[in-house]
């Protein structure tokens, strides 16, 4: 511990200086009014600000995406549904190539687990299993499984997932599938579905297994008020997370442009519309635009559309849940008039 020396004399002030100095604890910044730049000599110069660079994203090549192996820090445990954070991104990601798979996530459920083991481009991390869910696992499979799975029981699977994760006794971590480009949407047939502001991941998921059963080519999300390929949509999804691209997009009406640019009729869904009649939409490629429940369809969106349509409901009912009007709407665009 320093002592302070009694005898030892103050330093007197420099002969030149006519300014005095501050009080102890007084804010040396608050004497100099703002704006006003410092005298030579004094305090800091400033800094120019760093050029600010846009960051560059490398598409994984085919062998990594398509590699099955455990990482090195395979002994820890994961987050179950991470977050993305504040990354900055371009314009458009799905108009640069396939994009990197993010951070990996657990999904959980057999029809999630079973649908992303046998998805070739399913970066698999590891596979937690209970006794019983192994053995049905296997004979689902009908073969090997496809990187060694690890023993566990149910209590750290709920410790893990949550207790509210339906998990029946297996969770596999997984990297995220990789962003398809627009134009590979485009070479896919069928009708595609574009999603304005949905935000609740089991309605994503359950707009993503009707997808999956009326053969949409894609589903079309907007990037940034949008929920991230979890656990809990994979679960809803009930394995069509693996087998329908789903494209995410910056700006959703540009997105509208160049659907429309390539051939597609944009169809809005909202009550205010014409009747849905899916007969009249034969000769077309049509893009269903679906807007979050309550608020429906923004202005922008809205304006972009060809045209607006609605589902007919006799009922007391005035509309129906997202996920179920996206699979109403769905049925009425592929059905054969009887």
């Amino acid at each position: 511990m320093r002592s302070r020396t009694p005898d030892r004399p103050a330093k007197p002030p420099a002969p030149h200086s006519t300014r005095p100095g501050p009080a102890r604890g007084d804010a040396t910044r608050n004497e100099r009014p703002r704006g006003e730049r410092p005298e030579a000599g004094q305090g800091k110069p400033d800094r120019p600000p760093a050029a600010r660079s846009a960051p560059t994203l490398r598409a994984p090549s085919q062998q990594a995406r398509l590699e099955h192996k455990r990482p090195e820090n395979a002994g820890t445990e994961a987050t179950p549904e991470p977050s993305r954070g504040g990354q900055r991104r371009g314009q458009h990601r799905n108009l640069g190539g396939a994009q990197p798979a993010g951070a990996a996530n657990w999904l959980y459920g057999t029809h999630p687990v079973i649908a992303a083991l046998a998805n070739p481009q399913r970066r698999l991390r590891r596979l937690l299993l209970t006794d019983e869910a192994e053995a049905g696992l296997a004979a689902r499979l009908g073969g090997p499984l496809p990187l060694a799975a690890e023993r566990t029981d149910r209590s750290r699977l709920d410790a893990l997932l949550g207790r509210d994760a339906v998990h029946q006794g297996m969770a596999l971590l997984a990297d995220p599938l990789a962003t398809p480009t627009l134009d590979q949407v485009l070479q896919r047939p069928g009708l595609i579905l574009v999603l304005d502001q949905i935000t609740d991941p089991r309605n994503v998921g359950a707009i993503l297994r009707s997808a999956a059963a009326f053969g949409v080519a894609a589903v079309i999300l907007q990037d940034r008020n949008a929920p991230e390929e979890t656990g809990t949509l994979a679960k809803a999804a009930s394995g069509a997370l693996e087998v329908v691209p789903v494209l995410r997009a910056v700006n959703l009406s540009r997105t509208l442009v160049a659907l429309k640019a390539a051939g597609l009729w944009t169809v809005g869904l909202d009550a205010g519309g014409s009747r849905l009649d899916g007969a009249s939409f034969k000769d077309r490629r049509v893009a269903l635009v679906l807007g979050a429940e309550g608020e429906g369809l923004r202005r922008l969106t809205r304006e972009t559309c060809d045209e607006i349509a609605g589902l007919v409901m006799p009922g007391t009912m005035e509309s129906l849940n997202v996920s179920n009007a996206a699979a109403v709407a769905l049925y009425e665009m592929v059905r054969t008039p009887g």
